[in-house]
């Protein structure tokens, strides 16, 4: 797993390695990978690096030193840069003697005056320094406005200007980087919200930060750990073994959501399906090799449940819930069985202790359950989703740009869609037949609500082909979203 650290982390261990190292010494190793990065993406647009021009919005503190010292680098590479100093009194004083040693060019920038215009307008790439991770708010008038003057690539320095480094929030102004470069650690700016968009492709340059960093506070799962965690049959198995996974979803209302829970239990590979409730003809029609019964009492045994897509908020779909919750097996729980949670918080009674239960809200579902109990959404997801799991002694799924997994003992799993198009109807239904199929293995409830969040955002993107796609079409590219996974497992054994 990738993991991703506070910026409270990054700056404990950043303190204890600077003890340890000549001064200026990190500084110039983080802005060289800062010029490499940037020479790179002059090669990209343009065929070439010596002769083009860059400019540096250069603030106040170590990323405006950082940005005027990749500046110096450049400049040793025949790349003409400007620099544009926000804050001239403040800018880093080692730095920004280095890029006019090296013959960079300075300007005072406290407004978009016809010279500061001109430089911007010719740029070919503009490096984004304006402030660093101690920074919070939106950017500041002249900053915004020299930001909206931009019209060529940007970097940001470690982050993009005006994005909270901690949620990825923005209130205001920000900038929005076509690649961020990081150094030491990743930061939750990088792959929460509205920043992971902001940060656009994030490359990270190893200063050594490694052996003095606390354990993550988050992480990222990578395609190998899902390829290598998501089960398949082998060949000892037959399809008791390979996990069965009941799905007590939709109603007469909405058949869909059981028609596209159960296929997703289906093409997740479960060694069984069986399907409980009011669609049985609409998902025996569509999945000929589910076992399709009219109830939760009559559907058999099973080792995790699905319930709650399309099943309905009154008695009926409050009866089929305590039904599932009763049977003691791991249950995903989704949309109106999530409502009925909230309204009725009794149906917890129904658990037996330390059976797993994950709950998938998005933003709306998890207001309607959490602020009863005091805990709000706001900006910090993770911690939001934190608090929820260990009131409620589960594993929420927090759906979002971002889906965010969390457990009652800490542990936070974070998953980073690559567009908005799973943004569809009948999407959520797809995901929660995947992790159902998943918890029907017997793996890690945690770890399998982040492999399903994982195989779902693939298979949205190949679902896609550069176009939003319907629920349908994702549910059809599951297997090759889980074949993808485990070729890259494969490939890294």
């Amino acid at each position: 797993m990738l993991g991703v650290w506070t910026t409270a982390q990054v700056k404990a261990a950043e303190d204890k390695l600077l003890g340890r190292t000549p001064e200026g010494a990190l500084m110039r190793k983080a802005a060289f990978g800062v010029a490499v990065r940037c020479a790179a993406m002059l090669r990209e647009r343009t065929g070439g690096v010596a002769g083009r021009r860059v400019v540096l919005l250069i603030g106040a503190g170590n990323n405006g030193g950082d940005a005027l010292w990749a500046g110096h680098f450049l400049r040793r590479r025949s790349v003409a840069v400007t620099a544009l100093l926000l804050a001239p009194d403040k800018a880093h004083p080692a730095g920004l003697d280095a890029l006019r040693r090296s013959g960079g060019r300075v300007l005072t920038a406290d407004s978009l005056t016809p010279e500061v215009a001109a430089a911007l307008g010719g740029a070919d790439l503009v490096v984004d320094g304006i402030v660093g991770l101690s920074a919070r708010g939106p950017l500041r008038p002249v900053a915004a406005e020299l930001v909206a003057a931009v019209d060529a690539p940007v970097l940001s320095v470690d982050l993009p200007s005006g994005v909270d480094p901690d949620t990825g929030a923005t209130h205001g102004p920000a900038v929005r980087a076509d690649v961020t470069v990081t150094f030491g650690a990743r930061k939750p700016v990088h792959v929460l919200g509205e920043g992971a968009v902001r940060s656009g492709k994030v490359h990270f340059v190893d200063i050594g930060l490694g052996p003095w960093l606390d354990e993550p506070a988050f992480s990222v799962l990578e395609p190998a750990e899902v390829g290598r965690d998501w089960r398949v049959p082998g060949p000892d198995d037959d399809k008791y073994t390979q996990g069965v996974t009941g799905v007590a979803a939709g109603s007469a209302t909405y058949p869909g959501a059981a028609v596209l829970a159960t296929g997703a239990a289906v093409l997740a590979t479960s060694g069984m399906v069986r399907y409980a409730g009011w669609a049985a003809d609409e998902v025996r029609a569509r999945w000929p090799e589910v076992v399709a019964t009219g109830s939760v009492e009559d559907a058999g045994r099973v080792q995790a449940w699905i319930v709650g897509p399309g099943l309905g908020t009154g008695q009926a779909g409050r009866d089929v819930l305590a039904g599932v919750l009763a049977d003691g097996v791991p249950t995903c729980v989704d949309a109106d069985g999530i409502t009925l949670l909230a309204t009725d918080p009794t149906l917890w009674d129904r658990r037996e202790p330390d059976v797993p239960v994950v709950l998938t809200p998005h933003a709306g579902e998890f207001a309607r359950i959490a602020e009863p109990l005091g805990i709000e959404l706001g900006d910090d997801r993770p911690a939001a989703a934190g608090a929820l799991a260990r009131r409620l002694s589960c594993v929420v799924l927090l759906k979002g740009h971002t889906t965010v997994i969390a457990d009652a003992t800490g542990r936070v799993l974070v998953n980073l869609a690559s567009s908005a198009w799973l943004a569809t109807a009948g999407s959520g239904d797809v995901l929660s037949g995947l992790i159902g199929a998943a918890l029907a293995t017997g793996l890690d409830p945690w770890l399998a609500a982040g492999c399903a969040a994982w195989v779902h955002e693939h298979a949205g993107m190949l679902a896609a082909k550069g176009a939003p796609a319907p629920a349908s079409a994702i549910l059809e590219a599951i297997p090759d979203a889980v074949r993808a996974a485990r070729a890259v497992a494969g490939a890294s054994r």
